[in-house]
This record gives structure tokens, sequence and C-alpha cells, in this order.
């Protein structure tokens, strides 16, 4: 170092200074608005034409046909790269990104997120048939 002082006036400035951080995870961070966060499925829109599950470069997006119009979404958080491709490929606006981040986990397997399709239906009960007595 030349000139071992010539750091001191920038300390001095900074130390009057606010502090540039935060006090995570005591003090909650807001996030922007266009934050790619985890991703919010919404298996009532999805029509099962799977161009999010073609479009994702990390390939970590399954779906799953599980009944006439019902589809179920896998999701691997750990190999979501957060790109967004899933969300602008969708062209039923099924996929969306939340602003939730705290996605650490010390088990792997929760990592799989798997979004169910709602239950299918209920079968319309039959119409009892009305029948015609018949004298005896």
């Amino acid at each position: 170092m030349k000139k071992p002082g010539a750091m001191a006036g920038e300390v001095l400035r900074h130390v009057t200074r606010k502090p540039a951080t935060v006090n995570y995870p005591y003090e909650k961070v807001e996030m922007p608005k266009d934050f790619r966060g985890k991703i919010k499925y919404n298996s009532a829109k999805c029509n099962g034409c799977k161009l999010c599950e073609k479009d994702c470069p990390a390939f970590a997006l399954k779906i799953n046909k599980v009944g006439d119009k019902r589809f179920e979404a896998v999701f691997d958080l750990d190999k979501c790269i957060y790109c967004a491709q899933c969300v602008d490929s969708c062209n039923r606006d099924a996929l969306e990104w939340t602003s939730e981040f705290e996605l650490a986990q010390l088990d792997r397997s929760k990592f799989k997120v798997v979004f169910e399709a709602p239950p299918a239906p209920a079968a319309p009960i039959a119409a009892e048939k009305q029948t015609t007595g018949s004298s005896e």
C-alpha cells in the first residue's frame, strides 16, 4: 500500500451513514412487484397443453393428467432456475409468480411440490325410474 491513510477519509464518511443492509431475518423485506419467487398453479385454468413443461429449460415442471380435463402440476423447486419461462409460455394464465422466496429446507424431498387437481365433480344422482303399478 502506497498510502495507508488514503482510506481513512472514506472510512470516516461511512461511519455516520445509515447501513445499506437490513437486519434480516428479524426485519422482513418487501419484495418488488415483479419478483420471481415460488410458482403458484391454478388447476382450474390449466387445459393440459404442456407448453410450460416443454419450455422449461431446467425440466423442473411436469403436468400430469389425472382425469377428464383435470391436471396436476409437479414442481421441483431445487431444479427451478426462476427464469419465468413457464409463466410466459402459459396461454391460460394458470401459472404465476409469488413473492415467496424463503424456500430453504433440510430435507431435499420437500423441494418437490405437487399441486393436486381439485376433486372430480360428483356424478349426478340417477333419477329413480317411476314404474307404473301393475294390478294384482
